[in-house]
C-alpha cells in the first residue's frame, strides 16, 4: 500500500519528535525567562531588605551614637562601620551627620566631604527608605534610616549600599544554574519525545496521516456500499456507525447513531456475543413487528471486545435468496435428470447398434420419441402457463432419475395464465411439494400423481404419494423454518417458503390422506387475484 503513495514530507515519527521537542525547547525558553525576571524582582527585594537591616544595625550601635559627642567623630565610628561592612559584605557602610557630613566611609578619602545624595527623607521626615540610585561608588541598591540620639533626636543618618555590578554577578551565576538545570528536562523530554512518537507509530501500524486519511475513506466507502443493514455497537450498547442500508432500513425504528440499543433481545444477543467472544450467524430478530435475520462478529483488540459489529437483513431477503437457490437448484436436477435418463438410453441404443438389433432400436427410438412428444402435447394444451409447464415437464424428468413415478393426471387442465409474479410463487410451492413427494416415495420408488384444475373461481393443484404420510402431531410443525424429518444439512426451508408464497397469493394449503394411502397437499389460490392487481393498479 506504502507504493500508492509519494510522500515527500518527513515521517510521523520525524514530525511528532520534532514538534514535542520545540514545544519543549519554547516551553524551557520562557520558563527560562520568567524564572530569571522572578530571580532578578527577587534578589533586588532581598538586598535592599538587606542593606535596610545593616542601615539599621549601624545606626544603633551604641559606640556610634556616642561618637557623635565626641571630639572627633569620624576617629571613632570609621572603624565600627568598617567592622560591620566587612561583617555583612555590604560594599559600603556611611555615617553621616544631620548635616550631610560623612563620618566613615570605605573610601578614607570622602571622609569629612558632603554625601552626594539627598538625605532629607530621614533627617527631615525621619523616614527609612531603600531604593536605587548612583553614588560616587556607582548604581547601588540603598538603604538610608535615621540615626537617633538618646533624647529622641535626628544626629545623623546611616547609609548602606551594595553596588549593582556585583549584584549582577550573583544574578548571572543564578541564571546559569537555571539554565544548566532546564537543560535536564529538555533532555529528559526531547528523548521522551521520540519515545512517545515511536509509541504513536506502533499504535497507528507505521502509517503516515496520508495513508491514515486514503484507508479512513476508502472504508467509509467500502462501508457505505454494504448491501446489508452494518451497524457497529460499542459494549456500553450505543451506536457508533451505521452504512446507507441500515440507515435507510431503520430509520423509523429509534436506532441510530449515538442512540442506546434498547431491545431486550438484541441486548441479549450482544451481550453474549461480547461474553463469549464468538461470532452468531442467523439469529431471528423481531423489530417493530418486523422479522429480520441477525449475524453478530465482535471487535476483538488484546482479547478484549471493544464493540459488535451487526449484519441484519430483512427475512424476505432470505427467503428470495432461497427461492432463487431453489429455482438453481431445481434447474440443475432437472438437466442432470436429463442427462442420465439420455445417457442411459444412448448406451442401449449403442448396444443394440453393436449387436445389429436394428428394429430394436427403431422400436426403441419411437417409443422414446411418442414417449415425450405425448408429455409435451399433453402439457402444451393442458397447461396454458410457461412456466408451470416447464416446472412440471423437470420434475418428471427428476422422477425417471430417482426411479419414482409420476404421474400426472390425465384430465387435469389449466387455461387460465397468471402474471409472472404469481406463476413464479405457483412454481416454487408446486416445485417444492413435489420433491417432497418424490423423497418420501423414493426408498420404495413408489408413486406420486399430481392433478390441476381451475375450473370454478380457483385454482386447485394436488400433490399426492403413496408414502408413510403426515401424522396429526406434526402438520403444525412441518411448516417451521428448519423443521425436517431428512438427514443431513440444508433441509427444512422449502415447506417454509411454500407457506411465504402461499400467503403471498392469498392462497389455502391444505394437509390431507391420499387415496394412494400417503399424503395430500392441497393448494387453493383464488381466480380473483389479477383482478385485484389490475383494479389496484
Amino acid at each position: 500500500m506504502r507504493s500508492l503513495y509519494v510522500n515527500r514530507r518527513p515521517s510521523l515519527l520525524a514530525q511528532i519528535t520534532l514538534l514535542i521537542t520545540v514545544v519543549i525547547l519554547v516551553s524551557t525558553v520562557l520558563v527560562c525567562i520568567l524564572f530569571s525576571a522572578m530571580v532578578d524582582e527577587i534578589v533586588e527585594k532581598y538586598v535592599g531588605n538587606q542593606a535596610m537591616t545593616v542601615a539599621k544595625l549601624a545606626s544603633e550601635d551604641k559606640i556610634i551614637v556616642k561618637a557623635f559627642k565626641k571630639k572627633n567623630p569620624p576617629e571613632h565610628i570609621q572603624p565600627v562601620a568598617e567592622k560591620i561592612r566587612k561583617t555583612t559584605g555590604a560594599d559600603y557602610v556611611t555615617i553621616a551627620n544631620d548635616k550631610g557630613i560623612r563620618y566613615s566611609h570605605p573610601n578614607r578619602s570622602y571622609i569629612g566631604k558632603h554625601t552626594k545624595t539627598s538625605n532629607e527623607a530621614s533627617l527631615k521626615k525621619h523616614q527609612s527608605i531603600i531604593y536605587k540610585g548612583k553614588g560616587i561608588s556607582g548604581f547601588a541598591i540603598k538603604a538610608k534610616t535615621p540615626i537617633w540620639d538618646n533624647q529622641g533626636n535626628v544626629i545623623g543618618v546611616s547609609s548602606v549600599g551594595f553596588l549593582i555590578s556585583n549584584i549582577e554577578k550573583q544574578i548571572n551565576d543564578y541564571r546559569i544554574k537555571i539554565i544548566k538545570l532546564s537543560c535536564i528536562p529538555f533532555l529528559i523530554g526531547a528523548f521522551g519525545a521520540f519515545f512517545i512518537a515511536r509509541r504513536v507509530k506502533r499504535l497507528i501500524f507505521g502509517l503516515e496521516p496520508e495513508e491514515i486519511s486514503f484507508l479512513f475513506k476508502e472504508k467509509e466507502a467500502t462501508f457505505e456500499s454494504i448491501r446489508d443493514a452494518t451497524v457497529t455497537v460499542n459494549v456500553e450498547k450505543y451506536v457508533t456507525s451505521m452504512n446507507r442500508r441500515a440507515r435507510e432500513l431503520f430509520d423509523n425504528l429509534h436506532l441510530a447513531i449515538g442512540g442506546e440499543i434498547k431491545n431486550a433481545r438484541l441486548g441479549q444477543l450482544i451481550d453474549q456475543a461480547i461474553e463469549e467472544q464468538c461470532v452468531y450467524s442467523n439469529q431471528s430478530l423481531l423489530l417493530d413487528g418486523q422479522q429480520y435475520i441477525l449475524d453478530l462478529s465482535p471487535i476483538v483488540r488484546k482479547k478484549e471486545v471493544q464493540g459488535i459489529v451487526l449484519t441484519i437483513r430483512t427475512l424476505s431477503q432470505i427467503e428470495e435468496l432461497t427461492e432463487e437457490i431453489s429455482k438453481i437448484k431445481m434447474f440443475s436436477d432437472n438437466l442432470r435428470a436429463q442427462n442420465h435418463e439420455f445417457l442411459n438410453k444412448l448406451n442401449v441404443i449403442y448396444g443394440l447398434l453393436r449387436l445389429k438389433k436394428y428394429e430394436h432400436v427403431m422400436q426403441m427410438i419411437s417409443s422414446e420419441v411418442k414417449e415425450r412428444q405425448d408429455i409435451i402435447s399433453f402439457l402444451m394444451s393442458s397447461v396454458k402457463d410457461p412456466l408451470i409447464a416447464a416446472c412440471l415437464l423437470g420434475k418428471i424428468n427428476r422422477s425417471k432419475e430417482l426411479d419414482v413415478t409420476l404421474e400426472i393426471d390425465q384430465d387435469s387442465n389449466l387455461t387460465s395464465t397468471l402474471d409472472i409474479e404469481d406463476a413464479k410463487n405457483v412454481v416454487s410451492i408446486l416445485g417444492n411439494l413435489i420433491d417432497n413427494a418424490l423423497e418420501a416415495v423414493r426408498e420404495h420408488k413408489g408413486h406420486v400423481l399430481v392433478s390441476f384444475t381451475d375450473v370454478g373461481n380457483d385454482l386447485i393443484f394436488e400433490v399426492e404419494d403413496d408414502g408413510q404420510g403426515i401424522s396429526k402431531e406434526v402438520e403444525n410443525m412441518i411448516f417451521i423454518d428448519g423443521y425436517t424429518t431428512k438427514k443431513g444439512e440444508n433441509h427444512g426451508i422449502g415447506l417454509t417458503i411454500v407457506k411465504r408464497s402461499v400467503e403471498l397469493l392469498k392462497g389455502e394449503l391444505y394437509i390431507s390422506k391420499s387415496m394412494l394411502q400417503g399424503a395430500r397437499f392441497t393448494l387453493v389460490i383464488p381466480k380473483l387475484l389479477n383482478n385485484e392487481k389490475e383494479e389496484s393498479i
